[in-house]
């Protein structure tokens, strides 16, 4: 199995450090929140993604991809009825798949909760349907470049639309992409009503990426969620992409989250 840690966890370092400390903590790769790099990510042309990838590589790291896509703009929106916006959401869509795609990037976590939320005055049916339009035409930039949009259920606290991975297996089939795949997250799943052995189990044929969390907002084995078994699902499921981790609460520092979750994540899957 090959580890990863998300790069915003590394909070007002620039990304020569973080990569040089990512990779001489024990992992494979690193994760890029896009607003990290730029306020407006619009602005990251295809030749500064390519120096990035390349910032990483020369640390000794993959970039696995982009994840808090739709941070920043904060307006854009995946279910919205305003057909200019949804256009201006396509369009970035596909600005950050080629973004992607030139950090030599492979996958896309598709979260950014607010961002696609259905309003209570909106036709719930025809708003799958939008986001479905939206994603789908995302995805054929996405095929074209080798990139996979994993699209990740969250908690119901978070948003009201894609909770459980049962729905967002049922928007990827609508979607009917090879580009379009499932991301799974530990803390997200903890929602769920059913234990995340089970989720893995049911999702195999679609899981493209993996979050380590606790639902404590902090690092693998910080909280009561035992990896035992999700170790054992994830074998199960022949699961052969990254473990990356994502936390919420980057306290103490950055140093110690790095440490201590690859400590844990190698000690968990060497069993």
């Amino acid at each position: 199995m090959k580890f990863a840690l998300c790069n915003e966890t590394y909070v007002g370092w620039d990304f020569d450090a973080t990569c040089e400390h990512i990779a001489s903590s024990g992992y494979d790769g690193v994760e890029i929140a896009p607003f990290t790099l730029n306020e407006d990510p619009r602005e990251i042309s295809e030749s500064d993604a390519t120096k990035i990838g390349a910032k990483a590589k020369s640390a000794g790291l993959e970039v696995v991809g982009l994840h808090w896509l739709l941070v920043k703009p904060s307006w854009l929106h995946l279910t919205t009825d305003d057909p200019l916006l949804q256009k201006d959401t396509v369009n970035f869509g596909k600005h950050l798949v080629r973004t992607c795609a030139a950090m030599n990037g492979k996958v896309m976590v598709w979260g950014s909760p607010k961002q696609r939320n259905i309003l209570p005055e909106w036709n719930r049916t025809d708003a799958i349907e939008r986001s479905v339009e939206t994603l789908s035409k995302i995805c054929e930039t996405a095929s074209e470049c080798g990139v996979t949009i994993a699209m990740e259920p969250l908690a119901q606290v978070e948003t009201n639309f894609l909770n459980t991975a049962k729905e967002t297996i049922e928007l990827i089939n609508k979607i009917d992409s090879p580009a379009c795949r499932l991301h799974l997250d530990v803390k997200a799943m903890s929602d769920e009503q059913k234990s995340i052995p089970q989720i893995i189990t049911e999702s195999r044929d679609y899981i493209a990426h993996f979050h380590a969390n606790d639902p404590n907002l902090r690092g693998p084995g910080t909280g009561e969620v035992q990896y035992g078994p999700i170790v054992e699902s994830l074998r199960s499921a022949n699961y052969k992409g990254y473990v990356s981790v994502e936390v919420f609460d980057y306290s103490p520092d950055p140093e110690t989250i790095a440490k201590e979750s690859i400590t844990f994540l190698k000690e968990a899957f060497s069993k």
